[in-house]
């Protein structure tokens, strides 16, 4: 049975987020809608059916709504505006909705960045260039928001924390959480020198090659930890041609599982294997010449 009846409306978080409470239930609603909270302004209610409302988060249990209600103390109102207007521009660039969870990740984040840069903190990204390989559209997304932010704040943002913007901007899709982005940057870097230790060569940055692996990773992991699975029917017919390439393929694998927690699938991990392979003979190649 869906949500029905005048809602109480909490309080209203910004232009578009306002917090309301079922009086049916005294469960806490968040809701989004494109000038939501602007439009409510002054009010006491709104139809739980309301048209505007474009999607509604529950707050499930009391550890919830207080640790929303606690962030939303703390959150400066120029940060929830300057978000908004950031989760805006995401909106407008990819012409789809974003995730409800972005709306609190977001200016939590943005908040703590600069309370860290104008207190004179470093922010150091080691995985900034993965995360410009990986998500390129996200991080131009990212670099937007990084000057919306500079100009409202008098701060000046380093390309450090442009990339861990992209996470939050990449997560808005609801697909993976900013969280998992930072633990699957730090599994595929770790992957990388450890494909890097077993030829005896660096992959050079610049190359196809890394372009080339570094896309496979980000879209093989996206998919493990979201366990979707592929099908590859040469499979088993690989297993005996590529040994070496085989066993290197199962240690990422293990990496794989210590680092996200989840298995990998033994066709994801004939994948690996092939990429492996070709990336080895290319590199071979490339020595001979």
């Amino acid at each position: 049975m869906g949500l029905k009846g005048l809602l109480g409306i909490d309080r209203i978080v910004g232009n578009n987020v306002l917090l309301t409470i079922d009086p049916a239930s005294s469960l806490e609603y968040v809701l989004f809608g494109k000038g939501i909270g602007f439009a409510f302004k002054g009010l006491e209610h709104i139809d739980a059916e309301d048209p505007r409302i474009e999607k509604r988060y529950r707050l499930d249990d009391k550890d919830q709504a207080r640790q929303y209600h606690t962030l939303l103390e703390e959150l400066d109102p120029a940060v929830i505006q300057i978000s908004e207007q950031i989760i805006d521009d995401v909106q407008k660039r990819r012409g789809s909705p974003v995730d409800p969870k972005v709306y609190f990740a977001l200016p939590s984040h943005i908040q703590f960045a600069v309370y860290r840069l104008r207190n004179g903190m470093d922010i150091t990204n080691p995985f900034l260039y993965e995360t410009k390989m990986c998500y390129p559209q996200d991080y131009d997304i990212a670099t937007r928001a990084a000057e919306m932010i500079s100009n409202r704040f008098d701060v000046v943002i380093p390309e450090d924390e442009i990339g861990f913007l992209t996470f939050h901007i990449h997560s808005a899709s609801g697909a993976v959480s900013a969280g998992q982005l930072v633990r699957l940057t730090e599994v595929m870097h770790a992957i990388v020198e450890r494909i890097e230790s077993w030829r005896g060569h660096p992959v050079s940055r610049e190359s196809g090659d890394y372009v080339r692996l570094i896309t496979h990773l980000r879209y093989a992991l996206e998919r493990i930890i979201q366990h979707k699975v592929v099908d590859n029917p040469f499979v088993k017919e690989l297993w005996d041609q590529f040994p070496e390439e085989l066993k290197l393929a199962r240690q990422v694998a293990q990496m794989i599982h210590d680092g996200l927690g989840v298995e990998v699938p033994q066709d994801e991990i004939g994948y690996l294997m092939m990429h492996l392979y070709r990336l080895n003979r290319t590199i071979d190649m490339g020595a001979q010449s």
